[in-house]
């Protein structure tokens, strides 16, 4: 998959994310369910937009990307960092703010010379290999996971 198609699927995912969340009422946006609420999962994201720009720069470094050397279970202290620090309630505020760090994101990745894309730096985490496609890999499919948790939700 090329850069651009990579992008491009990024920014559906965020969309589909972000309609799923705007179609939720406030009760159901601040509810907790197995420990996460939907503003939760927003403002995690937004960190994660953010953290894959320094991450993506560390790891063209040759460096493990910050976010994975103290990551705890499942990346629990990364997730609750970002949850703290993305603090509001209002949900439309968290969405703006979901679309400004995509955009912020994209810019960054379109600016990436296609070589750099699947590039092995040397960079490993736990035996893998740690490229930038690999990282935005794993960031859509937390967009994708997150929309069916909020839409499992929501049906309950």
């Amino acid at each position: 998959m090329t850069v651009e198609t990579q992008i491009t699927k990024l920014g559906l995912r965020v969309d589909e994310f972000a309609r799923c969340v705007a179609s939720l009422d406030e009760e159901l946006f601040l509810k907790k369910i197995n420990y996460w609420s939907p503003r939760d999962m927003v403002a995690h994201l937004i960190g994660w937009n953010r953290s894959i720009i320094e991450g993506s720069k560390q790891i063209k470094r040759r460096e493990l990307p910050f976010y994975d050397i103290d990551p705890g279970e499942n990346y629990s202290k990364v997730n609750a960092a970002l949850v703290r620090q993305y603090s509001s309630t209002d949900k439309q505020e968290l969405l703006d703010e979901l679309k400004a760090s995509t955009q912020e994101l994209i810019q960054f990745l379109q600016l990436l010379d296609s070589s750099e894309w699947d590039r092995d730096y040397g960079v490993r985490h736990q035996g893998a290999i740690i490229t930038i496609r690999d990282t935005i890999d794993e960031l859509i499919e937390d967009y994708d996971i997150h929309r069916e948790q909020i839409k499992e939700w929501a049906k309950e």
